[in-house]
């Protein structure tokens, strides 16, 4: 595991890796504002739709209750901005990433990575995480990230396939 002064240095190359990517529109991450939560859940909710190929058939007040209840008292969140914009966000503990998604059309621009990158800094040295299966774009994305495939599984809420990737600093992978 890497000193925190270690760590810091390597985040602030990534950040300024991937800052230099957005120079004429550069991405903030910032800490959540509970006054962007219907800008968010609007985001969330369209990435995922996007990404999954599946329609959320849960109410705007459902994902924002669990939102509330489940994602934001067991995450640090922060969100990306681009002129005041919210064009990403992540939910993260020391241990895991529990939801990162981008804005449809933002993608490939180096926000995500910027989010895993504050996820990576924040860890305790290694992190876990699940995707679905079918979203071939966010595997590709974690394991250029450095994330391994570890598990196959099944998720009963979605009736879906997942995987779970796992990061460990430092792990030399093929990203």
């Amino acid at each position: 595991m890497f000193s925190r002064s270690r760590a810091s240095a390597r985040r602030a190359g990534y950040l300024a890796h991937y800052a230099a990517m957005n120079v004429g529109n550069p991405t903030t991450l910032v800490e959540f504002d509970a006054r962007r939560i219907d800008e968010l859940m609007r985001l969330w909710r369209a990435s995922f739709e996007a990404g999954v190929g599946v329609r959320d058939p849960h109410s705007p007040s459902e994902l924002r209750d669990y939102f509330l209840a489940e994602v934001l008292p067991r995450n640090d969140v922060r969100v990306a901005l681009q002129a005041d914009e919210l064009v990403g966000f992540a939910a993260a503990s020391d241990e895991s990433v529990a939801q990162l998604y981008v804005r449809v059309g933002f993608q490939r621009r180096g926000i995500g990575t910027q989010l895993v990158a504050w996820a990576k800094e924040h860890s305790t040295g290694s992190l876990w995480l699940y995707t679905f299966s079918r979203n071939l774009a966010a595997r590709a994305f974690y394991e250029h990230n450095g994330f391994v495939a570890v598990a196959n599984g099944f998720e009963p809420t979605w009736q879906l396939e997942d995987i779970k990737y796992y990061w460990v600093s430092g792990a030399h992978n093929a990203a």
